[in-house]
């Protein structure tokens, strides 16, 4: 899966930058040598707020909107029949689904408590949903859809009632989104009471993937590069201000994914991703800085799936046999603690993952091998 256009046609550079970027962000965090031992910059925020870390998943979530109009346009303007494209989203969003169960149930099938809310899921999910708005709908239907999501969201988890909590609590276990998701998935929560990727939590993320669209479509506009690169940081300044007001009434929460949230993030996004395309796509400041970044880019789903599977093995491998510590937990001890420290050593584990993988797609990028779906 490419995430995007085709290797072949003409790209975007600055996205597949960004993606990269975006991907390694995600395994970084998600890697440390000991999750008692992290900066916190490279922590969740532990409910309201944010980090640096609470950034990664929706700048991921952005860029899929981002690439829908690259990817479909061209085909549309081809003579694509809708329908056709949209059985295309379909089986791409139930690919992703399904990678992401296949990763919760390898090595151990437990069907009966397993957790099926995940990543790769949100990310089939907001796809499907983002692909088919952009398909079925114009830009007008688009804008009211996303709009009613936000306000929706926010209506419901401040109006509607929760058994025993009332209504507008936002605690984990008194929110809508957490309620829902006991009834839905009793059993099968990653915090036994509520989910970071629940299903109500669902729909303002597909807002994320809206806010992509708009800023694809801006990117394939008439206007110069200096008018795009304009638009995009004035927008982004926008949203950022935007989100951080509504969060004075509506806190910036990621395990709630809160509409103040979604403008906030989208924003941010909106900052960064102007200044790569300014820097790369502009005025074409390319070299060493940016190409780690498209690697990693151009195969994002097949690295975080390959990264992912991997650190699962390095945890079930036993050095001592039986109940001994872990490979992953000795390598960390050994070969960064041992003269980095703590934390130290567990950025360092982190840092060294994310340079394996990127030699592992190094290779691939060299050979022209991009993992599709």
């Amino acid at each position: 899966m490419t995430d995007g256009q085709p290797p072949g046609a003409a790209r975007l550079i600055s996205l597949d930058a960004f993606r990269g970027l975006t991907i390694a962000g995600m395994i970084l965090v998600n890697n440390p040598g000991a999750w008692t031992h992290i900066y916190m910059p490279l922590r969740h925020a532990e409910w309201h707020g944010w980090t640096p870390t609470d950034l990664i998943f929706p700048y991921f979530l952005f860029i899929v909107g981002v690439a829908i109009p690259f990817s479909f346009r061209r085909r549309l303007k081809a003579g694509a029949e809708t329908s056709d494209l949209m059985r295309h989203v379909v089986r791409r969003s139930l690919i992703l689904i399904g990678l992401g169960i296949a990763m919760r149930a390898i090595p151990s099938f437990d069907w009966g408590s397993m957790r099926l809310y995940g990543v790769l899921q949100r990310i089939g999910l907001v796809y499907l949903g983002a692909a088919a708005a952009y398909l079925y709908l114009d830009r007008r239907g688009r804008a009211v859809t996303g709009v009613l999501l936000l306000l929706g969201y926010w209506a419901a988890m401040m109006l509607v009632p929760v058994p025993g909590y009332g209504a507008g609590d936002l605690s984990p276990d008194g929110n809508l989104a957490a309620w829902i998701d006991r009834i839905v998935m009793p059993g099968r929560l990653w915090q036994n009471t509520w989910d970071p990727e629940g299903l109500l939590s669902t729909l303002p993320a597909i807002v994320t993937a809206l806010l992509g669209i708009v800023t694809g479509e801006w990117l394939q506009g008439h206007q110069n590069e200096e008018a795009k690169t304009r638009g995009l940081l004035i927008s982004g300044v926008a949203l950022t201000g935007m989100g951080l007001f509504w969060g004075l009434v509506f806190p910036i929460n990621k395990n709630l994914w809160t509409s103040s949230y979604v403008v906030f993030t989208a924003g941010t996004a909106l900052l960064l991703l102007g200044l790569l395309y300014w820097l790369i796509d502009v005025r074409r400041m390319r070299g060493l800085w940016h190409t780690w970044m498209v690697v990693y880019g151009m195969n994002a789903i097949a690295v975080f799936v390959a990264s992912g599977m991997l650190t699962k093995t390095l945890v079930r491998i036993r050095v001592d046999g039986g109940d001994g510590t872990s490979l992953y937990n000795w390598i960390y001890e050994t070969v960064f603690r041992s003269w980095a420290g703590d934390i130290n050593g567990s950025l360092a584990f982190a840092v060294s993952y994310v340079a394996f993988w990127l030699t592992m797609m190094w290779i691939l990028h060299a050979r022209r091998i991009y993992v599709k779906i």
